[in-house]
């Protein structure tokens, strides 16, 4: 399948979101915007007034780290969500799921790295994102447990997007490509490249 590149805005410099987003948006697939409500995960980031002010002829991925995803994934939508992915641990993931996709949007479903994989929720799903780290705070390392998970899936669902998210390097990414994944998300290891474009080349060839 496909290889796509999503690079993770979290590790962005906010102090010039739109500005890094033009720099890089010709090298990329899309981009990936991390919300945090700091209660379902340790921390606090973006709602959707940010998003709205942000421009890109790529789409924004948004994973919504949150507790309560059905009270905030029409605002997103309206903010310029280009596909929006929710958490297996949350309530009732599968109505919001559709709620998503009554919206007219992809829909992802998300695995924490201590999450069994619920089938039933890939197949409700347009998208499976894997975390290979601890939502909630970037530079993590990668947990290599998660390429068993990403095998499992890709078993089952030959022709489904499998994304990863966590400690994504160039090996990581192979290893995770290795084992079903087509959608790749790198914050620090991209943004912190001394070049963008060979770096999101190389993810992209995986």
């Amino acid at each position: 399948m496909e290889t796509k590149f999503f690079p993770s805005l979290l590790s962005a410099d906010f102090g010039a979101l739109q500005g890094e987003i033009l720099r890089v948006q010709d090298l990329v697939s899309g981009f990936h915007f991390d919300v945090m409500d700091g209660h379902f995960v340790p921390n606090l980031t973006c709602g959707p007034p940010v998003l709205a002010c942000l421009k890109s002829r790529k789409i924004f991925d948004v994973h919504l780290m949150i507790s309560a995803p059905e009270n905030f994934v029409e605002s997103f939508a309206r903010a310029g969500a280009g596909q929006i992915s929710i958490h297996a641990e949350t309530t009732r993931p599968a109505k919001v799921l559709q709620q998503i996709r009554d919206l007219h949007l992809p829909a992802g479903i998300v695995f924490n790295p201590n999450t069994p994989v619920d089938f039933d929720l890939c197949a409700a799903a347009d998208f499976v994102l894997v975390m290979s780290v601890e939502p909630g705070f970037g530079g993590q390392s990668f947990q290599e447990s998660s390429l068993g998970k990403i095998a499992a899936i890709r078993e089952r669902f030959p022709e489904k997007n499998i994304q990863v998210d966590g400690g994504i390097n160039f090996q990581t990414a192979a290893a995770c490509r290795n084992a079903g994944a087509n959608w790749l998300v790198s914050g620090s290891f991209f943004f912190k490249s001394e070049d963008p474009a060979q770096c999101a080349k190389e993810f992209l060839q995986l």
